[in-house]
């Protein structure tokens, strides 16, 4: 049996954890280390666990529990961020060395300019892009600015105490540890960070959806040489183009994050609390990994969850009163003002017939084995002149117009705040007032459940004050076409009576304030699966939000229409329990399946007519991604080709109705053009690739850790899989032979009245990126099997794990 943890003493006695924590912060002892093994535990990792982190003053403790999650508890913010600091540096430094060299906006110096991101801080194409924009965000200081803001419009100063503290705890790991992770084992690119870098580091997050979704649009954009002799072809956007382009660019289905969240509530449940189940879609791999850790302050601070790599805080979690989620929202934390150019100037605007001249900043990058590059990057009152949003929708500069980029979240360092809030709450209304109050959220909403039984759902994001009147008002020919199809604003900046203006309730100029904002409470459930607001509950739409939140009455996707199937039933059903939550998120229905398998199997004969294995194997699919499924990944390729190929209207017989949301549209339309050619090219692919048509899909769908295969269940968003698995196919590899993006971190979370929350978590690419590290791949083995990691979130179960090693404090 293990013996409570104490602290060691030098006179003599020995004082309970709690006790000892709180004695010291009240003293301000001289603080040594010492390493205890405590009886029965399992022996100590390698040399980066087994060391005290301790930095000028800066201390924490820090428990090992199985699977390499720590609960690092200190008696301050400035030292909670050094303890945090220290350990995700012993899981993640390489990933997170590699994220300091993007916001610093040296890649380029290391790696070469050529050279592609890993897309993690930005979409940058290259090394030189990347570089050029966030050089451009050192050099004018932006985040300088932001920190130097008050709150709650700038962070808070606890907020600030955890971000020197981190880069303290990142350093001091660097300085006694060896790195053992080939990715980074001794390059000179890894190096100390200062609070600052920690802070760029959040600025990045927060621009994501804007800025940093237009990067090479803003380091390419250049006014043209002279004025050309004749129209120049193309210059002006298509309209119908951009839309198509805007919509597709905005799309869930193309994104590679997001999510699906529910919140139940005790009118559901089997006790009359509530029950959530969290399940982000992230990459596995790079700078938007999550981490997991319980992060302690005695009577201050106690929660539970993941991290995103980086950042100082629990971005998604619970504490033993709350627990929350995010879902990637379909809110546009962007918008474009159209620039009426001054004649013969390319470089100069007009507002109201005035000319304003634009701002150039010169930034220049160090390049590995070459001169430095210098670009001039082009600056108005509105924000960075871009040359497109991607390659898809190009913003040509010409002698007369321009276009430039509005991002709220560019004044937006509040993201960590409210998740600090959310980590302090005692209810989902504390979760509603954090909201309000620090108002941080820039590309997501909110699902949240307490343990008095409330539900709670809230599209809380910081987005252009852009109204459905103002878009009317001042929508430029373009805008009148990206607006409605995207939530894509385009504004004609020649006009200062087009400006966003500011809500009395908004901490910042020019976005909404959380009374225009959709939330919907205490609904028997509260679920969103990307998709706007509206059907939150399928009882209770959402309606009378603008449009630049998104959509209402409109086509949902497979995977939300799946999960409001799936979660009204639960709710209906009721005496709903944790372990309801572990069966939703491993149930690996495929909606489409249900959709559409039954109509392909009796099309299969006419459309194959020598291939009978083709179509035995479709008809006795049991419409599941296990596995062990047979029949899934044939149906999976040729799902994805037909909806590739053939028009959304021509998929079906049976049109989408907003009055029945949820069953329509139905009936797969077999007679479509290409559904024939999708069926057999999917067949001649797996037998080209010597993969049988009944495969299980786990001998074909897998991660290799190590050498051996894992493999995963799930499927993909074409499937409307909640269990989401987006895998890279390799023919030549065996199928789907690792995932690129999909379930990250879960968490199914309630409260059985005790002290303690009732948590199941797992994080399915496991702790460290080290593939030497006992945790680079334990937790993906128990996501394979469809296990579970019993969260230890009181000191009693903390205690109890076999796994224990803890770092003790004592007085010197």
């Amino acid at each position: 049996m293990v013996r409570p943890a104490v602290l060691i003493d030098p006179l003599g006695g020995t004082l309970h954890l709690r006790t000892r924590l709180k004695h010291l912060a009240l003293t301000g002892a001289a603080l040594a280390v010492v390493t205890a093994s405590l009886p029965g535990a399992a022996a100590a990792d390698s040399g980066d666990r087994g060391r005290h982190p301790s930095d000028r003053g800066l201390s924490a403790v820090i428990r090992y529990t199985e699977y390499g999650i720590p609960h690092i508890v200190a008696k301050d913010y400035a030292n909670l961020g050094f303890g945090t600091g220290w350990a995700q540096a012993a899981d993640q430094v390489c990933v997170l060395a590699d994220g300091f060299l993007t916001v610093t906006g040296e890649r380029s110096r290391y790696f070469g300019p050529d050279a592609a991101t890993d897309g993690s801080l930005s979409s940058a194409a290259t090394n030189l892009s990347s570089d050029l924009y966030f050089r451009g965000v050192k050099d004018a200081g932006t985040v300088e600015e932001l920190l130097r803001t008050p709150a709650p419009a700038g962070p808070s100063g606890d907020l600030k105490e955890l971000m020197r503290g981190w880069a303290a705890g990142y350093n001091a790991w660097l300085r006694k540890n060896r790195i053992t992770d080939p990715a980074c084992a001794g390059a000179d690119w890894v190096r100390p960070v200062t609070a600052l870098d920690v802070a760029r580091r959040g600025f990045a997050v927060s621009v994501l959806g804007g800025q940093g979704r237009a990067v090479d649009g803003i380091t390419a954009a250049r006014p043209p040489a002279a004025p050309p002799a004749a129209p120049v072809s193309g210059a002006v956007p298509d309209p119908d183009a951009a839309a198509t382009a805007a919509r597709e660019l905005f799309a869930a289905e193309n994104a590679t994050m997001g999510s699906n969240a529910v919140a139940f509530s005790g009118a559901t449940t089997a006790n009359g609390r509530g029950l959530l189940l969290g399940n982000p879609h992230y990459p596995w791999q790079g700078g938007r990994r999550f981490w997991q850790s319980q992060q302690t302050i005695p009577g201050e601070l106690n929660v539970s969850g993941a991290s995103l790599l980086g950042t100082t805080v629990v971005n998604i979690g619970f504490n033993d009163k709350v627990a929350w989620s995010h879902t990637v929202a379909t809110g546009v934390p962007l918008n474009l003002h159209q620039l009426t150019l001054s004649p013969g100037d390319p470089t100069s605007y007009l507002v109201d017939g005035r000319p304003e001249r634009m701002t150039a900043r010169q930034v220049t990058v160090p390049v590995k084995d070459g001169a430095p590059v210098t670009r001039t990057q082009w600056w108005t009152r509105y924000g960075p002149v871009v040359g497109g949003l991607g390659a898809q929708l190009p913003l040509p500069w010409t002698t007369t117009t321009a276009y430039a980029l509005n991002d709220p979240n560019a004044a937006n360092l509040r993201g960590s705040d409210t998740a600090l809030g959310f980590g302090k709450a005692r209810s989902t209304q504390d979760v509603a007032d954090t909201l309000r109050r620090t108002q941080g959220l820039p590309w997501v909403n909110t699902v949240a459940a307490d343990a008095a039984g409330h539900s709670f759902f809230s599209q809380a994001q910081v987005l252009p004050r852009i109204t459905d009147e103002l878009a009317q008002r001042c929508s430029t020919p373009l805008g009148r076409a990206t607006y409605p199809a995207s939530g894509v604003a385009v504004l004609d900046g020649a006009r200062s009576d087009c400006a966003l203006g500011s809500d009395p309730d908004a901490v910042q100029p020019g976005v909404f304030g959380p009374a225009r904002m959709p939330v919907l409470r205490d609904t028997p459930y509260v679920e969103n699966s990307n998709d706007s607001a509206w059907l939150t509950n399928a009882d209770r739409p959402l309606t009378g939000y603008e449009r630049i939140f998104g959509t209402i009455a409109t086509p949902r996707s497979l995977r939300t229409r799946g999960g409001v199937e799936d979660v009204t039933a639960m709710a209906a059903r009721g005496g709903l329990t944790v372990a309801d939550l572990q069966r939703q998120q491993f149930a690996n229905r495929a909606p489409a399946g249900d959709l559409a398998a039954a109509d392909v199997a009796a099309a299969c004969p006419a459309a194959l007519p020598d291939d009978p294995e083709a179509c035995r194997v479709i008809g006795a699919w049991d419409r599941t991604v296990d596995t062990d499924s047979r029949g899934a990944l044939l149906f999976d390729r040729f799902w994805r080709r037909f909806t590739g190929t053939v028009k959304p209207t021509d998929q079906w017989l049976v049109p989408f109705s907003a009055t029945d949301p949820v069953r329509t549209p139905r009936t797969v339309n077999t007679a479509a053009p290409g559904f024939a050619k999708a069926l057999g090219d999917a067949v001649a692919e797996l037998r080209a690739a010597g993969i049988p048509l009944d495969a299980p899909l786990g001998e074909h769908q897998f991660v290799v850790r190590n050498g051996q295969r894992i493999p995963v269940s799930g499927g993909t968003e074409a499937l409307g899989v909640w269990n989401k698995t987006e895998s890279a196919w390799s023919a030549a590899g065996g199928g789907y032979v690792d995932v690129v993006h999909g379930t990250s971190h879960v968490q199914a979370v309630g409260w059985d009245g005790g002290r303690c929350p009732v948590a199941r978590t797992l994080l399915s690419y496991s702790q460290s990126s080290d593939p030497s590290s006992p945790h680079s791949a334990d937790q993906t083995r128990l996501y394979a099997a469809e296990r579970w990691v019993t969260s230890r979130f009181c000191e009693k179960d903390i205690l109890r794990s076999p796994a224990l090693r803890v770092v003790v404090v004592v007085r010197g």
